[in-house]
């Protein structure tokens, strides 16, 4: 019964490997479709935050002057669009739409004494054209939260009396400015509006009309202000967040969704949905990076944004600080001009790379027929990945970690698909690397594990072979035991180096067995607009490299418990600790650079600008640095030297970093391609030259030291 369980096991493992490379082949067309959508959205638009604008011409000596002078600037060096805030009693000041004052203030403006028991806001209309425009909307905020007011006039100027105090008064959110969205249309830029949540509660007419109102300004997009989109908080009563994605659908408009914040807006993700993910992503660059950053900096982070993450929309802020050395106020609008502008320029870099000025519209997301039922396919594929993973490690156990695995995707299914997929595809990623490896250490033990002999004045190695397996060379010596084994001669450098070579490009396939997994899976444009992300970045990164360490030490082709019962007896000594600190450094710096936070040395940003400027895609660090150089030169010293199968458990970490630039699912897929088969060929090279560096060395230890060699050898 035993034996036949073997058998049916050995048989479902071959199985499960055309499972699984039959949902690689699966999921390949999806790929496909990835791609075309990824083209189909190629415009740029440069956005620049009129409040800022607003806030530098209110601290020079002529304002409007000024305003008129930089919109003009900064419209001949690309920006298309101003972005503009509802308004509130402090943003109309600055502006010099009006004027309030405290009850203390406005008496003594009259030359009253201040009226006692009475704490309240004076404000008056800077002109006829100021009251017409500006005072409906002042007066509709406070009507909205039932403040009472009554009109007031002083100076031949008109204005009201708001009972309530200044404090609360300015914290009042008011409609869009009238006279600036006319000053803006007029001076020939587009207009963004940035909508809060903050009126409440959720009124449709108004909010029909102020849409009506932008529509005819042209506006086609809105960004929004805060941490909730417009209509949030009151969809669990008045399903407002529902009622407003119909207003947008109704007026062609979309939304713009704010890249790397730290949470994303409340209600953005059904809005979305709502509006047939009309979406476009947007990178804001901050008034700090756009004081103190270089214009060609600048410029290349824009162009980064728009090729590797789907920015469609830059939102760019400006500002003014106080130079003491020069005793001036100084702000950033003439600096960023000239990064917008010039040959070199962001506008000028960025169309030269194929995204020109213009409108950016939203990706045609048209998911075909078909898809459905080739996702299934492929989460089968990654159910089958994961039990060969499973039962590399738990021998006789493929059948029933298959059958589970099924059933327990199809009741998660049921409950939430995207865990499910999500679930999978981390699965999937962990596993094929994995796999690789295991695959290649097999290899290793096959020619490694026994003794090691001198026969004929020759160096002969001891391996396994299966029973009753005829000898592959003439001479072979058997072990009078109830598995035979018989002994190779030692490799050649030729040799060997082609065998490192090959297991190094199949384990690099079976690697890649994942990336198909994971973009079939994981297909929603969701993804793409990082509406949602793919989790478990951080499992991703350690998981690998755990299970290769596991199956490096602890396994011959099967487990060996003998291995770990010395290990654990061992005294813990100094060494010991030392040596798990800096392992413990180590992992923390690697899983720090992980993801978009990581931070980066300045010989690296060299190198960095370095690749971008001639291949316009850099490969990952890690990779072609570090793990695929080692895990060659590794692969070519383990045939001769135990201790060189610690660097395949550093070599995993090329193996998964590659499957992980595909989890990047903003990142268009032509561009992980690249940078994967970069890494790849220039890790190649760079493994080439550290082994022609260890023969160099190698044969000089031989020569002066060999008692050093004997004693690696041995090991």
């Amino acid at each position: 019964m035993f034996l036949r369980w073997q058998q049916w096991n050995r048989r479902a493992r071959f199985v499960l490997w055309v499972i699984a490379l039959i949902g690689v082949a699966a999921a390949l067309p999806l790929g496909a479709v990835r791609m075309d959508m990824e083209k189909s959205s190629k415009q740029i638009e440069y956005v620049f935050d009129y409040r800022d604008i607003i806030e530098v011409a209110e601290k020079q000596p002529r304002p409007q002057i000024f305003l008129a002078e930089k919109l003009a600037m900064l419209k001949e060096a690309g920006i298309a669009t101003m972005a503009v805030y509802e308004s509130s009693l402090k943003e109309l000041q600055i502006s010099g739409r009006l004027t309030y004052y405290s009850s203390r203030d406005a008496a003594l403006l009259q030359g009253k004494f201040e009226p006692l028991g009475q704490n309240f806001t004076y404000i008056l209309f800077n002109g006829p054209e100021e009251e017409e425009k500006i005072g409906p909307i002042v007066r509709e905020a406070f009507d909205r939260s039932d403040a009472a007011y009554s009109n007031w006039s002083y100076g031949g100027r008109n204005g009201i009396v708001v009972e309530i105090p200044i404090a609360e008064a300015i914290m009042k959110t008011l409609d869009f400015d009238p006279m600036s969205l006319e000053t803006i249309h007029d001076a020939g830029f587009g207009i963004l509006p940035r909508l809060s949540d903050r009126i409440k509660p959720y009124d449709e007419a108004a909010t029909e009309a102020l849409l009506a109102k932008l529509n005819g300004y042209g506006v086609n997009r809105v960004l929004f202000d805060g941490d909730k989109v417009k209509g949030a908080s009151d969809q669990a009563t008045d399903k407002s967040l529902d009622k407003f994605g119909e207003l947008l659908k109704k007026y062609d408009m979309g939304v713009a969704a704010i890249e790397n914040l730290k949470k994303p807006q409340q209600g953005i993700n059904k809005l979305a949905y709502i509006t047939n993910y009309n979406v476009v992503r947007l990178y804001s660059l901050s008034e700090n990076d756009g004081m103190t950053m270089e214009p060609e900096a600048i410029a290349d982070r824009f162009l980064l944004a728009a090729k590797d993450r789907n920015i469609r929309m830059f939102f760019i802020n400006g500002t003014v600080v106080s130079n003491t050395d020069k005793a001036k106020i100084v702000n950033s609008l003439d600096r960023l001009s000239e990064a917008m502008s010039g040959k070199q320029g962001i506008v000028a870099k960025l169309a030269d790379a194929g995204f020109t000025p213009g409108t950016p519209k939203a990706f045609d997301y048209d998911p075909p027929s078909w898809s459905k039922p080739v996702r299934a396919v492929v989460a089968v594929a990654a159910v089958a990945l994961i039990a060969l993973l499973i039962g590399a490690f738990i021998p006789g156990v493929y059948i029933p970690v298959f059958a589970i695995g099924l059933l327990g995707s199809a009741a998660l299914y049921k409950l939430n698909s995207s865990v499910m997929e999500q679930g999978l595809a981390l699965g999937a990623a962990i596993a094929a690397p994995t796999l690789g490896l295991v695959w290649v250490m097999n290899r290793i033990y096959s020619r490694t594990v026994g003794d090691r002999r001198v026969v004929g004045g020759a160096s002969w190695s001891i391996g396994r072979s299966k029973l009753g397996q005829a000898a592959p060379q003439p001479g072979a010596v058997y072990e009078n035991t109830s598995r035979m084994k018989w002994v190779f001669p030692a490799l050649s450098t030729g040799r060997r180096f082609g065998l490192a070579l090959n297991w190094f490009i199949v384990a690099t396939l079976i690697s890649l067995m994942a990336v198909p997994i994971v973009f079939g899976l994981l297909s929603n444009i969701t993804y793409n607009l990082v509406l949602e992300q793919f989790r478990g970045v951080s499992l991703l990164h350690l998981a690998p490299i755990a299970l290769v360490a596991v199956y490096v030490l602890l396994y011959n082709g099967q487990l060996s418990i003998g291995k770990l019962k010395p290990l654990l007896s061992k005294p813990i000594t100094l060494t010991w600790i030392i040596l798990a600190g800096v392992i413990g450094i180590i992992g923390y710096y690697y899983l720090s650079r992980t993801g978009n936070g990581g931070q980066v040395t300045s010989l690296e940003l060299v190198i960095r600008h370095f690749l971008e400027s001639n291949f316009g895609v850099r490969p990952r660090f890690k990779e072609f640095l570090l793990a695929h150089p080692l895990l060659l030169l590794g692969l070519f010293l383990s045939l001769r030297y135990r201790a060189a199968w610690l660097l395949v458990i550093v070599g995993s970490i090329g193996q998964l970093s590659m499957v992980d630039t595909f989890a990047h699912l903003h990142t268009p897929l032509y561009i992980s391609t690249i940078r994967v088969l970069l890494g790849l060929g220039t890790g190649l090279i760079i493994g080439c030259i550290l082994i022609v560096a260890w023969q160099l060395v190698e044969g000089a230890l031989r020569k002066w030291a060999p008692a050093i060699v004997r004693k690696f050898t041995e090991s």
